[in-house]
Protein backbone atom coordinates (compact mmCIF):
# COMPACT_ATOMS: atom_id res chain seq x y z
CA UNK A 1 0.00 0.00 0.00
CA UNK A 2 2.63 2.29 0.78
CA UNK A 3 4.32 1.88 -2.49
CA UNK A 4 0.76 2.36 -4.23
CA UNK A 5 0.38 5.74 -1.97
CA UNK A 6 4.10 7.03 -2.97
CA UNK A 7 3.48 6.51 -7.22
CA UNK A 8 0.23 8.07 -6.91
CA UNK A 9 1.72 11.29 -5.15
CA UNK A 10 4.64 11.12 -8.40
CA UNK A 11 1.76 10.56 -10.63
CA UNK A 12 0.28 13.97 -9.08
CA UNK A 13 3.42 15.77 -8.84
CA UNK A 14 4.24 14.74 -13.02
CA UNK A 15 0.67 15.73 -13.96
CA UNK A 16 0.89 19.22 -12.33
CA UNK A 17 4.58 19.54 -14.38
CA UNK A 18 3.14 19.28 -17.39
CA UNK A 19 0.68 21.98 -16.83
CA UNK A 20 3.54 23.93 -15.10
CA UNK A 21 4.93 24.54 -18.76
CA UNK A 22 1.90 25.98 -20.18
CA UNK A 23 2.08 29.17 -17.86
CA UNK A 24 3.42 32.20 -18.13
CA UNK A 25 6.51 32.05 -17.58
CA UNK A 26 8.03 35.07 -17.66
CA UNK A 27 5.54 36.46 -15.56
CA UNK A 28 6.96 34.47 -13.04
CA UNK A 29 10.06 35.55 -13.25
CA UNK A 30 8.97 39.52 -13.25
CA UNK A 31 6.80 38.88 -10.25
CA UNK A 32 9.15 36.92 -8.11
CA UNK A 33 12.39 38.50 -9.62
CA UNK A 34 13.78 34.73 -10.51
CA UNK A 35 17.09 33.87 -12.42
CA UNK A 36 16.63 32.07 -15.15
CA UNK A 37 18.37 30.64 -18.57
CA UNK A 38 16.74 29.57 -21.90
CA UNK A 39 16.90 26.19 -20.12
CA UNK A 40 15.76 26.63 -16.34
CA UNK A 41 13.87 29.32 -14.03
CA UNK A 42 16.16 28.93 -10.69
CA UNK A 43 15.09 29.69 -6.83
CA UNK A 44 15.79 28.71 -4.01
CA UNK A 45 13.24 26.58 -1.19
CA UNK A 46 13.27 25.91 2.45
CA UNK A 47 17.69 26.21 2.11
CA UNK A 48 18.02 24.30 -1.14
CA UNK A 49 18.44 25.88 -4.85
CA UNK A 50 16.18 23.77 -6.80
CA UNK A 51 15.66 24.83 -10.92
CA UNK A 52 12.47 24.03 -13.61
CA UNK A 53 12.82 23.07 -16.84
CA UNK A 54 11.13 25.62 -18.54
CA UNK A 55 9.88 22.76 -21.19
CA UNK A 56 9.17 19.73 -19.42
CA UNK A 57 8.15 21.46 -15.62
CA UNK A 58 10.72 19.37 -14.22
CA UNK A 59 11.83 20.06 -10.47
CA UNK A 60 15.28 19.43 -9.32
CA UNK A 61 18.12 20.03 -6.75
CA UNK A 62 21.37 19.01 -6.49
CA UNK A 63 22.64 16.35 -3.89
CA UNK A 64 26.44 17.15 -3.15
CA UNK A 65 26.14 13.46 -1.91
CA UNK A 66 25.30 11.89 -4.64
CA UNK A 67 26.49 14.67 -7.13
CA UNK A 68 23.69 14.63 -9.25
CA UNK A 69 20.51 16.23 -9.56
CA UNK A 70 17.69 14.73 -7.67
CA UNK A 71 13.53 15.08 -8.76
CA UNK A 72 11.86 16.96 -6.07
CA UNK A 73 9.63 15.45 -4.24
CA UNK A 74 5.44 15.68 -4.43
CA UNK A 75 5.66 18.39 -1.06
CA UNK A 76 8.22 20.32 -2.86
CA UNK A 77 7.27 20.55 -6.54
CA UNK A 78 3.40 20.73 -5.48
CA UNK A 79 4.11 24.27 -3.13
CA UNK A 80 6.58 25.84 -5.85
CA UNK A 81 3.92 25.14 -8.57
CA UNK A 82 1.01 27.09 -6.58
CA UNK A 83 3.40 30.16 -5.43
CA UNK A 84 4.48 30.46 -8.66
CA UNK A 85 1.37 29.91 -11.21
CA UNK A 86 -1.37 30.53 -8.61
CA UNK A 87 -0.83 33.42 -6.46
CA UNK A 88 -2.62 36.52 -6.69
CA UNK A 89 -1.76 39.43 -8.83
CA UNK A 90 0.07 41.62 -6.45
CA UNK A 91 0.60 39.56 -3.63
CA UNK A 92 3.19 41.28 -1.35
CA UNK A 93 3.82 40.82 2.44
CA UNK A 94 2.44 43.01 5.16
CA UNK A 95 5.13 41.82 7.79
CA UNK A 96 2.84 40.65 10.16
CA UNK A 97 3.21 37.05 11.83
CA UNK A 98 -0.50 35.38 12.65
CA UNK A 99 -1.58 32.05 13.31
CA UNK A 100 -3.19 30.06 10.92
CA UNK A 101 -6.25 30.67 12.31
CA UNK A 102 -6.15 34.71 11.74
CA UNK A 103 -5.16 33.94 8.36
CA UNK A 104 -7.76 36.12 5.93
CA UNK A 105 -10.42 33.92 4.44
CA UNK A 106 -9.81 30.62 6.64
CA UNK A 107 -11.98 30.48 9.69
CA UNK A 108 -11.16 29.72 13.41
CA UNK A 109 -11.39 26.39 12.45
CA UNK A 110 -8.00 26.15 10.46
CA UNK A 111 -6.47 26.63 14.15
CA UNK A 112 -6.61 22.91 14.73
CA UNK A 113 -4.91 22.47 11.13
CA UNK A 114 -2.63 24.69 12.29
CA UNK A 115 -2.21 22.32 15.12
CA UNK A 116 -1.96 19.03 12.66
CA UNK A 117 2.33 19.23 13.38
CA UNK A 118 2.12 19.67 17.57
CA UNK A 119 3.13 15.84 17.88
CA UNK A 120 6.24 16.96 15.60
CA UNK A 121 7.70 19.02 19.04
CA UNK A 122 8.44 16.09 21.24
CA UNK A 123 11.15 15.52 18.57
CA UNK A 124 12.78 18.32 19.55
CA UNK A 125 12.56 18.06 23.06
CA UNK A 126 15.91 18.53 25.07
CA UNK A 127 17.28 19.92 21.50
CA UNK A 128 16.81 23.78 21.49
CA UNK A 129 20.73 24.21 20.28
CA UNK A 130 20.35 21.82 17.61
CA UNK A 131 17.53 22.95 16.76
CA UNK A 132 18.35 26.71 16.89
CA UNK A 133 21.12 25.53 14.89
CA UNK A 134 19.28 23.98 12.29
CA UNK A 135 17.12 27.19 11.49
CA UNK A 136 20.79 28.88 11.10
CA UNK A 137 21.14 26.15 8.02
CA UNK A 138 18.26 26.75 6.41
CA UNK A 139 18.72 30.98 6.54
CA UNK A 140 16.87 31.58 9.99
CA UNK A 141 17.04 34.61 11.87
CA UNK A 142 16.58 34.71 15.39
CA UNK A 143 13.01 35.87 16.73
CA UNK A 144 12.04 36.89 20.19
CA UNK A 145 9.46 34.53 21.48
CA UNK A 146 10.03 30.91 22.39
CA UNK A 147 12.89 29.48 23.53
CA UNK A 148 13.93 29.08 20.00
CA UNK A 149 12.14 31.64 17.80
CA UNK A 150 13.32 32.12 13.95
CA UNK A 151 12.04 33.63 10.82
CA UNK A 152 13.16 30.98 8.01
CA UNK A 153 12.78 31.68 4.47
CA UNK A 154 10.51 29.25 2.48
CA UNK A 155 11.21 31.12 -0.22
CA UNK A 156 13.56 34.32 -0.97
CA UNK A 157 10.23 36.37 -0.56
CA UNK A 158 7.66 34.52 1.95
CA UNK A 159 9.16 33.49 5.16
CA UNK A 160 7.54 31.80 8.19
CA UNK A 161 8.24 31.76 11.84
CA UNK A 162 8.82 28.77 13.84
CA UNK A 163 8.50 29.31 17.91
CA UNK A 164 9.35 26.26 19.71
CA UNK A 165 9.33 26.18 24.04
CA UNK A 166 10.86 23.26 24.94
CA UNK A 167 9.25 20.68 27.64
CA UNK A 168 9.63 20.78 31.39
CA UNK A 169 8.48 19.15 34.32
CA UNK A 170 4.74 20.19 33.95
CA UNK A 171 4.43 20.60 30.11
CA UNK A 172 4.91 19.16 27.21
CA UNK A 173 7.24 20.91 24.17
CA UNK A 174 5.38 23.26 21.52
CA UNK A 175 5.88 23.76 18.12
CA UNK A 176 4.40 26.07 15.92
CA UNK A 177 4.11 27.89 13.18
CA UNK A 178 3.59 31.62 12.08
CA UNK A 179 2.50 33.47 8.35
CA UNK A 180 2.83 36.31 7.00
CA UNK A 181 -0.81 37.97 7.43
CA UNK A 182 -0.82 37.79 3.23
CA UNK A 183 0.10 34.43 3.09
CA UNK A 184 -2.64 32.92 1.13
CA UNK A 185 -1.90 34.95 -1.87
CA UNK A 186 0.80 32.97 -2.05
CA UNK A 187 -0.27 30.39 -1.74
CA UNK A 188 -3.67 28.49 -0.67
CA UNK A 189 -3.85 27.68 2.29
CA UNK A 190 -4.09 23.67 2.01
CA UNK A 191 -0.36 24.05 0.54
CA UNK A 192 1.33 25.58 3.46
CA UNK A 193 0.76 21.49 5.43
CA UNK A 194 3.16 21.04 2.13
CA UNK A 195 5.13 23.54 3.45
CA UNK A 196 5.11 22.66 6.88
CA UNK A 197 5.55 18.91 6.26
CA UNK A 198 9.08 19.68 4.23
CA UNK A 199 10.22 22.55 6.44
CA UNK A 200 10.13 20.18 9.91
CA UNK A 201 11.41 17.10 7.75
CA UNK A 202 14.75 19.37 6.82
CA UNK A 203 14.90 20.84 10.16
CA UNK A 204 14.78 17.00 11.58
CA UNK A 205 17.52 16.10 9.04
CA UNK A 206 19.62 18.92 10.04
CA UNK A 207 19.24 18.18 14.31
CA UNK A 208 20.05 14.56 13.71
CA UNK A 209 23.21 15.68 11.68
CA UNK A 210 24.64 17.60 14.50
CA UNK A 211 24.54 14.18 16.81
Amino acid sequence: MKSICASNYDIMRDRMELEFAKYDQMEMIRKFSLRYDKDFLYLRFVGRDYRINRTNGRIEWYSDAEKNFIHAGYNESMTIFDVLARSKPGCRLTGRFVSTGDLPGTTKSASAAGNLFSSQSGFFAGRCEALLEACRKLGGIPGTVGDVSSIIPVFDFLPVMLQFWDADEEFGAVLKFMWDYNTTDFMHFETMAFVTMHLIGQLKELVEGFE
